[in-house]
């Protein structure tokens, strides 16, 4: 929620930068509810930034509402000198337009002089982003290999006992790799958004990045596999079936009693449980993320000959384009003319 607290500048966040009429508990909460949870913190974090590096700017008056397109530049120029990526500066205006929005104050970012140095920085120090390195098979079964599935006791008296946080990351890892999920999606899922189907089961989606105000229920599907060790569908089950959970949140942590929660994992703790089950497993998880298993749905079922198309249906994209840019190095070398020159 907004923090209208004493003492606390008000300057620093811009999520409280609204009129000077305070907020009821109720709007405060649409308020938040209007950007995803992890926009709001990195806007949080980039205006602070702004803020602080404005008490310090060397041009304009250094004001960071209403902000002066020279100090904007400035910051931008700064920014960029010192080696920062685009998708970082791109962000940073964000934030800066949305404080400035919650005002109702012009957009400063849409200045002429703000607009034709952002271009000339994008023109020059642009770069691809950054992608998550595809887990696919057979990495992504070396690693389901590794996830734990007895948990041992110090204490000789205690008997052992099927291990809870390897069944969930078994469940959580085979999810998101054939439902191809965005770990905000992977972390809000509940009991009630699955439904059950002879050929397995069907998940939807109230809420994604594609349809943040929930104008239409998405769907992906969890087909059962011939391997039980590697069905999306017997490794959810059976990790609901030990942890005891019927309603509420599907993924959920585990405590060192082997105990689980009723909190629903937070969408960065399964960047974490991503990369240690990727660690278990002998491989290093540098460049994987959660977001390594939907990149890896859309590599992998290309490379066994699925078309766009069909990928898209899965993975819920609007536009087909955004699709191939998944399809990286790996695909690089099928059905390249390259390699026929028999030079």
């Amino acid at each position: 929620m907004v923090d209208h607290s004493p003492g606390r500048p008000a300057e620093t966040d811009a999520i409280a930068l609204l009129d000077d009429v305070p907020l009821s508990t109720a709007e405060a909460g649409y308020v938040e509810a209007a950007r995803a949870a992890n926009t709001l913190r990195g806007y949080r974090s980039d205006w602070a930034e702004f803020t602080a590096w404005c008490t310090h700017s060397p041009t304009g008056d250094g004001a960071p509402l209403p902000a002066a397109p020279a100090t904007i530049t400035g910051y931008l120029t700064n920014l960029a000198t010192a080696g920062a990526k685009v998708g970082t500066m791109s962000r940073r205006l964000s934030a800066i337009r949305f404080a400035h929005q919650l005002r109702n104050l012009p957009d400063p970012t849409a200045n002429a002089r703000v607009i034709a140095v952002w271009e000339g920085i994008r023109r020059t120090h642009g770069a691809p982003p950054e992608q998550a390195k595809p887990l696919m098979p057979p990495d992504l079964f070396d690693v389901l290999d590794a996830c734990p599935t007895t948990k041992h006791w110090k204490d000789p008296d205690r008997p052992d006992e099927p291990d809870l946080s390897g069944a969930r990351d078994r469940a959580l890892l085979l999810v998101g790799f054939v439902a191809a999920l965005r770990r905000s999606e992977l972390a809000a899922l509940t009991t009630a958004d699955v439904t059950d189907h002879p050929n397995g089961l069907v998940l939807s989606l109230p809420r994604s990045k594609s349809n943040k105000h929930g104008e239409h229920a998405e769907l992906a599907v969890l087909p059962r596999s011939g391997n039980p060790a590697r069905c999306p569908v017997v490794a959810l089950q059976h990790w609901t079936q030990l942890a005891g959970i019927t309603d509420g949140p599907l993924l959920r942590g585990v405590t060192k009693a082997n105990t689980a929660t009723t909190r629903p994992l937070h969408p960065e703790s399964i960047n974490t449980l991503v990369q240690k089950a990727i660690n278990r497993a002998g491989l290093d998880p540098t460049g994987y993320s959660a977001h390594s298993l939907r990149a890896g749905f859309v590599t992998y079922a290309h490379l066994r000959g699925a078309n766009d198309r069909a990928i898209a249906h899965q993975t819920r994209h609007r536009s087909l384009a955004t699709v191939g840019t998944y399809v990286r190095i790996h695909h690089a070398w099928t059905d390249n003319a390259a390699t026929t020159l028999g030079l």
